[in-house]
């Protein structure tokens, strides 16, 4: 890949951007290739993996996805920021994102939800950005390659030490073998009763709940627990390091394992024996995301790095079962390699990108996964299903209890 890679400007202000003498963030990997831009967000240096997430909207649950910790995201999509940011849109108090690529300059927000522009949004919560560049062609340098180490500098001067942020990027040790669940999961016990957000209406509260669910918290998503509120679940959010007798302990209807970063054989040596408790119990569990892995691990498969990962919202998946087909929002870059399944555990979905494994069932336990994110709403509602099927299975154990 060539250094500073740019593509024809369509428009005046695209064109300013790529002038030289307007270069205030570089984004170095570290392979050595050197890209220049415009900064955006806080004047800082972070290092992280650079990765690309193909979505056309939800920039702002995107960055906020406390899965993306240690990333740099790189959004194919080249009108970031558009619609700017609100309140209601984030995911976690605290986004762990390392940093962003974009293609445009942010331009000032368009949309009667906005509260703030997008660069202060950044800003705000300490994560630096460089526009203006050719994310195409870095997108294609990531899918050829796989995910880089990248080292990105915004600093409005200009000063940039390409050696050392090469260093950096080099010496930066990589997501494998890294927890970093341990990183974003709350740190105390806490009650959930938000539910789904509806226009005109902002979020509800949950009234009578027909189950009781503990959430183990590995980086979970403010939509992911109002999901379950919305499904009737009063939710108790815990700690991922919480043992399985002290998930227990809260004598559950059934458990949930959340979505989060980093990687899963890292994360297992605790979480593991947790899950193997919960499993021991007999109990309805449903998990997602990272905490289909950990499940996957826990049951004695096992799990790889992907070359690029899945991030966006437009990925689909098939129902090995039923033959439907449906488009899913994901962010990962681990996945359960299916030939380690044991007896018992049967891959239910896959990818139709690259045939990964997308979901599990145990054939003798009310268990399930799915790798994707069913609380997201890429256009289509299409995975919803898969919290009624949780609370199916709750309702017959207790209906059998």
């Amino acid at each position: 890949m060539a250094q500073s890679p740019r593509s024809p400007a369509r428009n005046p202000q695209a064109a300013a951007i790529l002038d030289p003498a307007s270069y205030t963030a570089a984004l170095v990997l570290g392979d050595g290739t050197i890209i220049r831009g415009q900064g955006v967000g806080a004047t800082k240096t972070v290092v992280g993996e650079v990765c690309f997430n193909t979505g056309m909207s939800g920039y702002q649950e995107t960055i906020s996805d406390p899965s993306y910790a240690g990333q740099i995201i790189t959004f194919t999509f080249p009108h970031i920021g558009n619609v700017g940011t609100n309140q209601e849109d984030v995911e976690t108090a605290t986004p762990a994102a390392r940093g962003v690529v974009l293609r445009g300059a942010i331009t000032e927000p368009s949309n009667f939800r906005a509260l703030e522009p997008l660069d202060r949004w950044l800003s705000d919560h300490g994560i630096p950005g460089i526009c203006g560049i050719d994310t195409r062609r870095l997108t294609r340098h990531i899918r050829n390659g796989g995910a880089p180490n990248g080292a990105l500098i915004h600093d409005s001067d200009g000063q940039f030490d390409d050696k050392s942020l090469n260093r950096m990027a080099a010496d930066w040790p990589g997501l494998e073998g890294m927890d970093l669940a341990i990183e974003v999961t709350t740190e105390r016990t806490h009650p959930w009763s938000q539910t789904r957000w509806q226009l005109g209406q902002g979020t509800g509260d949950l009234g009578d709940a027909k189950f009781h669910v503990v959430a183990v918290d590995y980086g979970a998503k403010h939509n992911i627990l109002r999901s379950l509120a919305s499904a009737g679940c009063r939710v108790t959010v815990v700690p991922a390091t919480l043992t399985g007798a002290e998930i227990l302990a809260h004598n559950p209807d059934g458990v949930f394992l959340s979505n989060g970063p980093g990687d899963p054989a890292a994360t297992s040596v605790y979480a593991v024996p947790a899950i193997q408790g919960v499993l021991d119990a007999g109990i309805p569990l449903f998990a997602i995301c990272l905490g289909h892995q950990l499940l996957a691990l826990a049951l004695g498969a096992k799990t790889k790095k992907m070359h690029q990962g899945h991030r966006g919202a437009n990925h689909p998946v098939k129902d090995l079962a039923t033959g439907k087909v449906e488009i899913t929002s994901q962010n990962h870059g681990f996945v359960v390699d299916p030939t380690t399944l044991p007896a018992g555990v049967t891959a239910t979905h896959e990818s139709l990108f690259d045939r990964t494994c997308e979901g599990l069932a145990v054939s003798d336990k009310p268990v399930f996964s799915v790798q994707y994110h069913p609380e997201a709403s890429p256009g289509p509602h299409d995975s919803h299903y898969l919290f009624e099927r949780f609370t199916d299975l709750m309702r017959k154990a207790q209906n059998s209890a």
